[in-house]
């Protein structure tokens, strides 16, 4: 089983709600989850041969939650390169607005430049269509859990 650090960018408590439900669900299927809210650069690097999961809303035009900006540029930053590294993203937004996702997009754009390994899809939660969040990332979790043992 796999040891996943859970890393929220969250404004109003929807990204939080869906790391803890990740969170449950991942322990319940015999990993190792914790959740960061607002997580350093040293914690993320605790997990450099692990498991990574992004779970961020998105703010403004596009940018991240201040919850997890300095996390994202710290990463940029002096990273650089993450070959070891295993991850996931969930990103929430309201595709009524021009950057729909674009805190996750970015996250997940950033990683795929560190050459970090993408485990699955990234999952894009639609504010403006979804009451629960955390109800509807459950399967994708689940799914995402059996992917990190394949």
């Amino acid at each position: 089983m796999a040891k996943i650090g859970i890393f929220v960018g969250t404004v109003y408590g929807n990204a939080q709600m869906v790391a803890e439900k990740a969170q449950a669900l991942l322990q319940e299927a015999g990993h190792d989850a914790t959740v960061f809210d607002e997580g350093t650069l040293e914690e993320w690097q605790a997990y450099e041969r692990d498991v990574v999961l992004v779970v961020t809303s998105t703010t403004g035009q596009g940018d991240l939650p201040d919850s997890i900006e300095p996390l994202f540029y710290d990463i940029k930053d002096s990273l650089g390169h993450q070959p070891s590294l295993r991850y996931g993203v969930i990103a929430l937004g309201d595709s009524n607005y021009e950057n729909f996702s674009g805190a996750g997009k970015k996250f997940d754009a950033l990683l795929q430049d560190q050459e970090a390994k993408r485990v699955g899809e990234v999952l894009i939660i639609d504010s403006s269509e979804i009451s629960e969040p955390e109800e509807f990332a459950e399967p994708w979790i689940r799914s995402w859990a059996a992917l990190i043992n394949g």
